[in-house]
């Protein structure tokens, strides 16, 4: 089970990693609980509605924010949203098999190491850029989870120290504000009434979205309310890939996340790279070569297997 911020995704999937079945239903993430609710009201659904096909071995389930993977305890969304709940129990109720429960990225990073750019070098970062922005580092074959289980949360670096845009870790200046599709989306919002001449120059009302595709498109036309956001999203991508770089000396990045998926992103990063800092990037920066669908249930999978024999269960 995925948990993201727009949808659960509920899937069988075989020890080798093929998704046999699967069906999405929308998410709630305003709290712990009611997300909880989202998911066992999803489970009970998929069983009825599609069915398992073979016998289920047990249970991955990845969530946003802090997961204890120990105890199976979510721990917060994030830290103005923190009620620790035992999803495992509460998952066990109704279906009997052993649970298992990790960051939704870190089962992400766990599905890179196992079929994905894994097979190429055990040193590397997953780094995802989607509505928010989140990081794991796989060194020497194992990924870095962190004491408190925060570790590789990159979207709160900050990477302008004069920035006045707040960010909900309580700092300014947060890649994720500024380079998420959220964050761009966020940004274009700010501005809009300070470019007359933009395509998204007007008022926006509560949480409309302003979509990633169409800041991309009005950058590429000429827009200068986009090619501000844009070039200010560029730079911080770079320059936390970089920092990061600095921080754990990996052999490459893969990226993954709705906001570089199609490949525009990453090709207009480039000049904003040092090649003197990436130089031992051996494998480079590419985009993940996994089914983005499916690369959090297939990590979940992988989650489970190491969980059964990790707890002798």
């Amino acid at each position: 089970m995925d948990l993201g911020g727009t949808k659960v995704m509920i899937g069988e999937v075989t020890v080798e990693g093929q998704v046999l079945a699967h069906k999405k239903y929308p998410s709630v993430v305003t709290s712990q609980k009611k997300a909880l609710e989202t998911i066992k009201e999803a489970l009970v659904d998929y069983q009825k509605t599609v069915g398992f096909i073979g016998e289920i071995q047990g249970m991955g389930v990845a969530l946003v924010g802090r997961v204890n993977y120990q105890t199976g305890i979510w721990i917060e969304i994030h830290p103005e949203l923190s009620e620790e709940i035992d999803v495992v129990q509460e998952l066990q109720k109704i279906v009997s098999v052993p649970c298992f429960l990790a960051n939704d990225v870190y089962c992400a990073s766990l599905a890179e190491l196992e079929h994905g750019f894994g097979n190429l070098t055990k040193n590397f970062v997953y780094l995802n850029i989607g509505t928010g922005i989140a990081a794991r580092m796989v060194i020497e074959g194992q990924i870095i989870a962190g004491n408190h289980y925060d570790a590789g949360e990159i979207g709160h670096m900050v990477v302008d120290i004069n920035s006045q845009i707040p960010c909900i870790c309580g700092r300014y200046g947060c890649s994720e504000v500024l380079a998420s599709g959220l964050g761009m989306s966020n940004r274009i919002k700010q501005l809009a009434l300070d470019y007359p001449t933009s395509i998204f120059h007007r008022e926006y009302q509560g949480d409309e979205r302003v979509a990633t595709e169409e800041i991309f498109d009005a950058y590429d036309q000429g827009d200068k309310l986009a090619q501000v956001v844009i070039d200010q999203a560029l730079k911080t991508v770079a320059a936390v890939i970089m920092n990061l770089v600095r921080t754990c000396d990996p052999d490459g990045f893969v990226l993954g996340g709705g906001v570089v998926l199609n490949g525009w992103f990453l090709e207009k990063l480039q000049p904003y790279l040092s090649k003197k800092t990436n130089r031992f990037l051996s494998q480079g920066i590419a985009i993940t070569t996994l089914d983005t669908r499916y690369i959090t249930l297939i990590g979940c999978s992988i989650l489970v297997q190491k969980g059964l024999v990790q707890f002798n269960v």
